[in-house]
């Protein structure tokens, strides 16, 4: 079957290719959006879009100097892209035929890992109690991008999400208080994680480690950080690298079900 568009001849097959390549593209950019691989892999293709124009009017000097880069691309992917590509592989081979049967691969393969239910409530009544009490906590909340690398920084705990527990964890004299608490997939994944601090030179200079790793690990992904600060007493939020401070508990709530809108909230009697 031949399609005749402006003088170029398309098969079926050649569409089908089309429509492939740009699904790939696609969920290969939803994989790293969020995270610091976005801005290069968007860097990686301003270089090789310049490359194409120099070529195409025959600029020879920069054709050569960024043909460089451009010869060496799919090594640069490999090294650069490592962790998702990872990830990548691994969630194809969670899904694939061969794993779980040919029904409804091509669902599986397109669904998001973290499609579970949030039970945000607890996480709002610890962040009042360490509020009230001046308990320093940070919180992450992870959404698409997994955080499997700083889980492994941390002590494992894989529990229900409660307040007390949080209480418990950040109370002062605990031996897991410092760090980050990871929440994946409606659990309590690990306790005394340690996150990336922020790179940014812009920053207060009264902005404390915590907040300053709160900003850092929503530099990388697409997880909600929440910090209760242990000087003020606080509640802050950051997400995409930016942060909100003074949340009173109600805005937080209210944010979290705006953000987890996709999810159905647990409510524990």
């Amino acid at each position: 079957m031949l399609l005749n568009i402006a003088f170029i001849q398309l098969r079926l097959l050649d569409i089908i290719d089309i429509l492939l390549v740009a699904s790939l593209l696609f969920y290969l950019f939803r994989l790293v959006k969020g995270t610091g691989a976005i801005n290069i892999m968007l860097g990686i293709l301003s270089i090789y879009v310049i490359w194409f124009v120099v070529r195409t009017f025959e600029m020879e000097l920069l054709t050569e100097i960024l043909g460089q880069f451009v010869s060496v691309g799919v090594l640069a992917l490999i090294i650069v892209f490592q962790p998702e590509i990872r990830k990548f592989l691994q969630m194809i081979g969670r899904r694939s035929i061969i794993n779980k049967g040919p029904q409804s691969a091509w669902r599986r393969l397109w669904q998001i890992d973290n499609e579970v239910s949030l039970n945000y409530s607890p996480v709002v009544k610890a962040c009042e109690i360490m509020s009230e009490n001046r308990t320093g906590a940070l919180i992450v909340i992870t959404k698409e991008n997994s955080l499997d690398y700083f889980l492994e920084s941390g002590e494992p705990l894989d529990a229900k999400i409660s307040d007390q527990l949080i209480q418990n964890i950040f109370y002062k004299n605990s031996p897991l208080h410092d760090g980050a608490i990871i929440i994946s997939q409606n659990r309590i994944k690990a306790a005394r994680c340690v996150l990336p601090v922020s790179e940014n030179n812009n920053l207060p200079a009264n902005l404390g480690l915590r907040h300053r790793a709160a900003l850092g690990i929503t530099e990388q992904s697409d997880a909600i950080a929440i910090i209760v600060s242990e000087q003020t007493g606080k509640i802050s939020l950051c997400k995409n690298a930016e942060i909100k401070k003074n949340l009173t508990p109600l805005q937080l709530r209210e944010f979290l079900a705006k953000e987890f809108a996709a999810y159905k909230e647990v409510i524990t009697k």
